[in-house]
């Protein structure tokens, strides 16, 4: 120790040299291991939102509906509003749906209705959900209510999918003769035209037409996808406009056979909506706002818009639907014998399930029209190429025959 000091008192800044150094050092490595674990961990945490990642949708009609099958089994079997909805958020995979439910119940607790903190997410419960609701909790009905609007949410689906299957097979049709086309077009014609390189003045008129068609298939096929993706996007943007969808709502209750199928889903659709919320007890001119608002059609909302306005000033239902070329005759004569003897609830429910039977007819009729239809129209765009590659070869030989 002596010597220590010694050789201290000897060269103090040497010392002092040792001792910054020292002093520096040991902070620097104290501070480099937590730096080196916090972007560890920042690399672990991207790592994992990376896997983790998944885009969530809103809920459909199917989660919607089997919340309503849920919610009325649990209020019948005596669980309080608060605990099946409790229980039911904690079985929902949808995270948003989740969420949604979860703040239904602090609504509840916080103390509004039921009614009322569905009215805080219109874009899950549509109007008609609401207003039942709220007759119910009038009336304290709630269980029945919710299997009514689980029948009505049933009988909805079902329409959905009755005319999106009608609409798969031509589709699938449509789909596989374009692509039939383009692959003869692109793929196939192209190496039998190198037979007729040089002859092209021999070639018949329909070779003559197959082969500009793939040259320019060939040539210009990205500024066609293009103008095809350009087109769709157009056409989609016009239909949501007002405009758009006054004129397209239009042509689908022009088009012959789109009309009849149009006109029975939206009588369905209408007449099953209203004849839910008359059973339920909601207010008629309420009632027939709501009705407008699902109707689906432009045309069809106004109707019911005019009819709200009728009944408003004092008429009759039927009284206002009388003249209408959307409403058949018939259905406007059984609505008034509903009037009449007090039972329009009932009345409009059979006349709904009555046109949904036809409505599956008419799919069925309009898929029977549609498939040979598509059949003949593929069978003439391949034969129609064939030929083009075939009657060149027939004149060729009867050439070579003939010399």
């Amino acid at each position: 120790m002596p010597m220590v000091e010694q050789k201290l008192k000897a060269d103090p800044l040497q010392a002092d040299l040792t001792s910054g150094q020292t002093a520096e050092n040991s902070p620097v490595v104290n501070q480099i291991g937590p730096a080196q674990s916090t972007d560890k961990k920042r690399q672990n945490s991207l790592v994992e939102s990376i896997i983790n990642f998944s885009v969530e949708f809103g809920p459909s009609r199917k989660d919607i509906l089997n919340f309503t099958n849920q919610l009325a089994v649990m209020i019948r079997a005596g669980i309080s509003l608060q605990e099946s909805l409790n229980s039911i958020a904690s079985q929902t995979e949808n995270k948003k749906f989740r969420q949604v439910i979860s703040d239904l119940k602090n609504r509840i607790e916080a103390g509004q209705s039921f009614s009322q903190a569905l009215g805080e997410h219109p874009e899950v419960f549509s109007n008609l959900y609401t207003n039942m609701v709220s007759a119910a909790e009038i009336s304290g009905s709630l269980s029945s209510m919710l299997n009514k609007l689980a029948d009505y949410l049933d009988q909805e689906a079902e329409t959905r999918s009755q005319v999106k299957s009608a609409m798969v097979y031509p589709v699938i049709i449509a789909v596989m003769a374009v692509v039939a086309t383009s692959f003869l077009l692109v793929f196939v014609l192209p190496r039998f035209l190198k037979v007729f390189a040089g002859k092209e003045h021999m070639l018949p008129t329909p070779t003559k037409i197959i082969m500009a068609i793939s040259l320019f298939v060939q040539g210009y096929w990205f500024a066609i996808l293009f103008a095809i993706a350009a087109g769709l996007w157009a056409f989609w943007y016009f239909i949501k406009t007002k405009s758009g969808r006054y004129w397209w709502d239009n042509v689908k209750l022009k088009v012959p056979i789109m009309k009849t199928l149009s006109r029975n889903l939206y009588v369905t659709r209408s007449l099953y909506t209203m004849g839910s919320l008359t059973e339920a007890g909601v207010p008629i001119l309420d009632t027939i706002l709501i009705t407008a608002q699902m109707a689906g059609n432009v045309h069809y909302s106004n109707l019911w818009l005019h009819v709200h306005e009728q009944v408003r000033q004092g008429k009759k239902i039927a009284s206002s639907l009388n003249g209408s070329k959307l409403m058949p005759a018939g259905v406007v004569q059984m609505i008034r014998s509903g009037e009449e003897s007090g039972t329009l609830g009932e009345v409009l429910k059979d006349i709904a399930e009555f046109y949904s039977r036809e409505l599956k007819t008419t799919i069925k009729m309009v898929t029977s029209m549609i498939e040979p239809a598509m059949i003949v129209v593929m069978g003439f765009l391949v034969g129609f190429i064939a030929m083009s590659i075939i009657l060149p070869i027939f004149k060729m030989s009867s050439v070579v025959s003939g010399k």
